[in-house]
């Protein structure tokens, strides 16, 4: 009768590398890739299909280069303008950087900073190396590869980068932050406006600004390196509130991911005139 407890045959390495996985001589030897009865797929299967469906939307906004602004609205996929082929409302964000000579959407310029720093992002590493390179798919399932070099090498060494994408997130964030105020402007651009755009602007700005200031890296920048927390007791404080929110940083990431693309679509819903701004006052 059998107990459960008999040992597991041995397997050779080369029979372990011919099934797969990274299993080197301290691994377990079970013939079973994992011993999970649960459906721990759903949950990087979720993951990817989010992240997917986020790549697949604003890849297309990008290359749009159409229906991104609506007075007095910029989408934040849009914004700030770096080259004169664009329209935005007049006070706002338009730094012609690039000057006309650019002839591609003017998005391209600017959203290689936010996708910089959520791509080397300590979260978004997590869930899309499990979502779609199965590095490890889940908990106590081993990966589908052969060998494992982590990020020593190109080119996922890259996201050791991460903090400088961090100092380039913080101006994106004040400048959404800027869109949100314009957005209490009229077409006219008469102070006292709020519609509907403004209130969706305004949180989109505040959830960019709790997933930028939770990140891993801006909570190293405020406290890390300190022998004595009783000599910088403001840095201190700081660090203790970033924690807090470092604490929700994956919800934080998914509720950003979700607020900016639902401004850009709310934007473009308006500049194609499906519907107008419901006016709060």
């Amino acid at each position: 009768m059998a107990t459960g407890t008999e040992p597991q045959p041995k397997l050779s390495d080369e029979a372990r590398g011919a099934r797969g996985g990274v299993r080197g001589g301290t691994r377990a030897a079970i013939s079973q890739p994992h011993l999970r009865k649960d459906r721990w797929w759903l949950a990087p299967a979720a993951t990817a299909l989010g992240l997917f469906a986020f790549v697949v939307y604003s890849t297309w906004r990008a290359f749009a280069n159409a229906d991104y602004y609506a007075a007095p609205y910029v989408s934040p996929f849009y914004s700030p303008c770096l080259a004169d082929n664009c329209e935005t409302m007049k006070g706002g964000p338009n730094w012609a950087l690039f000057g006309d000579w650019w002839g591609l959407s003017p998005a391209l310029l600017i959203l290689i900073f936010p996708l910089g720093f959520r791509l080397t992002c300590y979260y978004y590493r997590k869930a899309y190396y499990r979502g779609f390179w199965a590095s490890p798919p889940a908990c106590a399932v081993a990966e589908p590869h052969r060998t494992y070099t982590g990020e020593t090498r190109f080119p996922l060494i890259l996201q050791n980068i991460h903090r400088y994408f961090f100092y380039a997130a913080v101006p994106v964030a004040c400048i959404l932050t800027y869109d949100a105020v314009l957005g209490f402007r009229d077409e006219h651009y008469a102070w006292g406006h709020m519609g509907l755009g403004t209130l969706v602007l305004l949180v989109n700005a505040a959830l960019i600004w709790a997933y930028t200031l939770s990140c891993h890296s801006c909570r190293h920048i405020v406290g890390g390196r300190l022998r004595h927390f009783s000599k910088h007791p403001v840095r201190y404080r700081m660090w203790g509130w970033i924690g807090k929110l470092n604490q929700r940083h994956m919800s934080l990431a998914w509720a950003s991911l979700f607020s900016v693309a639902l401004a850009d679509l709310y934007v473009y819903l308006l500049a194609t005139g499906a519907f107008s701004d419901p006016q709060l006052f």
